[in-house]
């Protein structure tokens, strides 16, 4: 069996047992004996170890190990991708098994093989996207808090989603901010005026990816789309569209596809700025750097426009 290194820290006899306990994970789950042939590490992850484990039947599954305490976002990921499949919208990875040993936790998913982007499949996808966020929910919030990336995400249940944003995302970050030392000018001045960007625009809750940039985004090699890795929660769908805007990934035929299906509100232009602050902040407090000055000045512009 040829077997990727996971951690350079962990010894040959944790690694086997980790993966014992995914190949037992998998035979029960699939009721279908499995033997790992060969893994291989998967680039992509900065939270967690990725790799692409196969059977000596040739079977292929996609796995995440972390530590053990990371046992829990492993489990609301697993609720999420079951939800969003639920919908019955978009493809997202089949989860197989959430599991962890006296030292490790893991997910494993189906392994889906990717293919190359095309404009069809992209319009498909912001199509697709656009039915699921027609999954709409009774309140804003979720069934349990989560993650994105490795920051708790709270997701208490709320009827106003200014509040929501204003406590549970904004302020949230803020407060983590300044856990590193970190304040924003003007913050406190935005945050007392947030009602000031939804004065014509009254959001409903529905279903979000929630982490939704390129790299959680892609085509499976028949050309049909997929998201994954989500930080799911019910929210304003202009936030998911916001941050495919940050990082790039997503072509025109993607919002094509989209605003066909469920045309955006004409203000959500002024409201993009606003949620993929929730990113940069969250950016910031994850990595570090530039992402403070790209927050700040965020900021400055949001609230030059409430003058």
């Amino acid at each position: 069996m040829s077997i990727s290194k996971l951690n350079s820290n962990k010894s040959f006899l944790e690694i086997m047992n980790v993966f014992s306990s995914i190949e037992e994970a998998i035979s029960r789950s699939t009721a279908e004996e499995f033997q790992t042939d060969k893994s291989s590490s998967l680039s992509g992850g900065s939270i967690s170890r990725s790799q692409c484990i196969t059977g000596k039947d040739g079977r292929k599954f996609f796995s995440k190990e972390n530590e053990l305490a990371f046992s829990v976002f492993f489990e609301t990921e697993a609720i999420a991708l079951r939800q969003i499949e639920d919908t019955h919208t978009i493809r997202v990875p089949k989860v197989i098994s959430v599991g962890k040993t006296s030292s490790e936790s893991f997910l494993v998913l189906e392994f889906i093989e990717e293919g190359s982007a095309s404009a069809s499949g992209q319009e498909l996808m912001g199509k697709q996207l656009a039915c699921m966020h027609k999954t709409e929910q009774p309140f804003f919030g979720w069934i349990k808090d989560n993650c994105i990336g490795s920051t708790p995400q709270p997701n208490p249940r709320s009827e106003n989603w200014v509040d929501f944003y204003r406590k549970h995302r904004l302020q949230h970050q803020l407060q983590l901010a300044a856990q590193r030392g970190c304040s924003f000018d003007k913050a406190e001045k935005l945050l007392l005026n947030l009602e000031y960007f939804f004065e014509s625009y009254n959001p409903q809750p529905s279903l979000l990816h929630g982490d939704l940039w390129g790299g959680n985004a892609s085509q499976d090699s028949s050309g049909n789309p997929f998201i994954f890795d989500p930080a799911t929660y019910y929210g304003d769908r202009e936030a998911d569209i916001a941050f495919t805007y940050m990082f790039g990934g997503f072509s025109s035929s993607f919002y094509q596809g989209y605003i066909k299906e469920f045309p955006l509100d004409e203000g959500f232009g002024m409201r993009k700025a606003l949620y993929n602050l929730y990113h940069e902040l969250n950016h910031f407090n994850l990595f570090g750097g530039g992402y403070a000055s790209s927050a700040q000045s965020s900021i400055n512009q949001l609230v030059a426009e409430l003058s």
